[in-house]
């Protein structure tokens, strides 16, 4: 595991932006595994001035996202369909065809679940960003999680919807997710994942000293092959 130690969340955000530029200019094709939740918001807005400046192309670029609420409507303001096209997708070049997501509005969660990680098989994710909770989940792979876990239907735990409430300001908070699994995201080629501020700060503990267990699943990234952590000063203590 590789950590960028950096002073604030601006930095760490140009810092992420950096990698991910640099890494598409060497492989324009390449697969990318995105996240949603407030950390990565400023890597986007940094990768969207980047595009502006004609600094990246993300013509050829293929994506999958790690997860969505269920059940929930592309369409609403709280999913995180909404969310990526209004914060990047529809700010850059990338192609509406080549953009993969879990479809929060299927009535087979199961069968949308295995076509999903069949697709990432035939297009293995280069690079997977990733958060992480103040309970140690990434993407929606709560405490508990399996390390072979692949995409499936997941029940979010209490702290989840409580951090929820502040997005949700208006209807019912839900308590289930589509998410890729563990085994999932640790097949991915590189992952970045992204740490801020004082809330993160056990989660963190827990990925660079603490045992690899299920009950702090950001834990299991140690064993990645390329791993990088950027997090700033407040999270590492």
């Amino acid at each position: 595991m590789k950590l960028v130690k950096v002073k604030n969340y601006k930095e760490l955000s140009r810092k992420a932006s950096d990698i991910l530029i640099n890494e598409i200019s060497k492989k324009p094709n390449l697969v990318l595994g995105f996240a949603t939740g407030e950390t990565p918001l400023g890597l986007y807005k940094e990768l969207v001035m980047a595009y502006k400046k004609r600094k990246v192309d993300f013509s050829k670029i293929k994506s999958f996202n790690l997860d969505e609420y269920y059940p929930m409507k592309k369409r609403d303001k709280n999913s995180y369909y909404f969310f990526m096209h209004n914060n990047l997708f529809d700010k850059v070049n990338l192609n509406k065809f080549n953009i993969n997501f879990l479809n929060g509005e299927t009535k087979d969660a199961e069968k949308e679940c295995k076509n999903y990680e069949r697709k990432i098989k035939k297009n293995p994710i280069d690079i997977q960003i990733l958060g992480v909770g103040v309970n140690g989940h990434i993407g929606f792979d709560e405490p508990g999680s399996r390390e072979d876990s692949k995409t499936r239907l997941v029940r979010l735990t209490d702290s989840t919807i409580e951090s929820n409430f502040k997005i949700f300001k208006h209807g019912k908070i839900p308590d289930k997710a589509l998410t890729m699994g563990i085994g999932t995201i640790m097949a991915s080629k590189k992952i970045i994942l992204l740490a801020n501020g004082r809330a993160k700060k056990e989660a963190i503990r827990h990925l660079i000293k603490g045992p690899v267990t299920e009950r702090w699943p950001v834990s299991y990234l140690r064993k990645h092959k390329d791993m990088v952590l950027i997090a700033d000063k407040a999270c590492l203590g």
